[in-house]
């Protein structure tokens, strides 16, 4: 009889020893870029977003409507498809802000592993935890690209929430020689102060709950991972040539894109899908003009991450780095965990079915 792929809760990951080591998801996340850069890794993102106005009218919701004011709702059904050399996944992600309201995650994610020649399922598995571990690698790839041979450099971090904990993890690992203070700043300055408290002790580096952006004129790598609905600094604020590592939505202001236009380095980790997805800053910017991203991009130079991966000279100008979440980070972190944990012979047992046989 044809055995079923089963489904690994997150609580059933935690009792096999699944474990998202930093040093581990930066390798999973270098091996997905090289493979990208030479064809062998891609992927597709699709996203259904529905009305808000829809949400407000079920009763139930509408006393928490106040308490959004300045977050994105974000209410969407998220499909991330990708193929790697020995893997496929896909990933499903349903999302809305307002299930923090009931004590939830904001998001949360299931991924479906795959042989890559057969596309028979070979396990399942809670993708949230994994999620926003993938989404942190960005940033210690990106302080490993241009700033691998700094010292003394201050951070400044939008964010309080999984993803903005999971980057403070992986900048404590991978900067404990190069940060001087990672600053950290939120809607709720006691949510800042929550997450300084508790990585703090074991960061690896200093960290410091901001309550305003002054702090912010002295960092050279700023990284937005809040979910706000508006910009959260003005272009005066920012360091001069800072590095801006952009994981949100409409965070970034209109002046700060155009003097990047003009005088630095706009990058994107997928120029197509931050065009498509329409939902960040830098898209945002053409789209309200009537046009893309993705028809615009190229002739003001805008380009992909994976094609800057290994270029040696940084420019001396504001970097700009948007990223929409690639699909193949999320396969490859997937198949680390599966192919150390999850697969057959390596002691898991699913909660439902057994897994299929590579």
């Amino acid at each position: 009889m044809e055995t079923v792929a089963g489904y690994f809760t997150h609580t059933e990951m935690a009792c096999l020893g699944v474990r998202l080591n930093v040093d581990n998801l930066h390798k999973a996340a270098k091996e997905a870029w090289s493979d990208m850069r030479l064809g062998r890794a891609h992927g597709l993102k699709s996203v259904l977003s529905f009305s808000e106005a829809d949400l407000w009218k079920q009763p139930e919701f509408q006393p928490y409507r106040d308490e959004l004011k300045g977050e994105r709702l974000g209410w969407k059904l998220s499909a991330l498809s990708s193929v790697g050399g020995r893997y496929a996944a896909v990933k499903v992600v349903g999302a809305n802000a307002i299930n923090r309201r009931f004590g939830r995650p904001r998001s949360a994610s299931t991924i479906i592993l795959l042989d890559s020649f057969t596309l028979r399922p070979l396990c399942v598995m809670d993708g949230t935890e994994i999620s926003a571990a993938r989404t942190a690698t960005y940033a210690s790839v990106a302080l490993e690209r241009f700033f691998s041979k700094e010292n003394d450099l201050s951070v400044f971090l939008f964010g309080a929430g999984p993803i903005a904990e999971e980057i403070v993890k992986a900048l404590g690992y991978f900067g404990k020689d190069i940060i001087s203070t990672i600053y950290v700043r939120s809607r709720s300055e006691a949510s800042a102060q929550r997450l300084v408290e508790k990585h703090g002790p074991t960061a690896g580096v200093p960290l410091e709950a901001a309550s305003d952006n002054r702090k912010l004129r002295d960092c050279r790598f700023v990284i937005t991972a809040s979910n706000a609905s508006a910009p959260v600094f003005a272009a005066p604020d920012i360091f001069a040539n800072a590095v801006l590592l952009h994981l949100g939505g409409d965070e970034t202001p209109v002046d700060h894109i155009q003097t990047v236009l003009r005088s630095g380095l706009a990058v994107c980790d997928d120029v197509s899908m931050v065009s498509r997805r329409n939902s960040q800053s830098l898209a945002l910017y053409f789209s309200r003009m009537g046009a893309t991203l993705e028809q615009l991009g190229p002739f003001l130079g805008i380009t992909g991450f994976k094609d800057v991966a290994d270029v040696e000279e940084v420019p001396d100008g504001p970097i700009l780095i948007t990223c929409v979440g690639l699909p193949m980070l999320d396969l490859y972190v997937a198949a680390h965990v599966y192919e150390t944990w999850l697969r057959p012979g390596a002691g898991a047992a699913p909660s439902s079915g057994r897994p299929v046989r590579g």
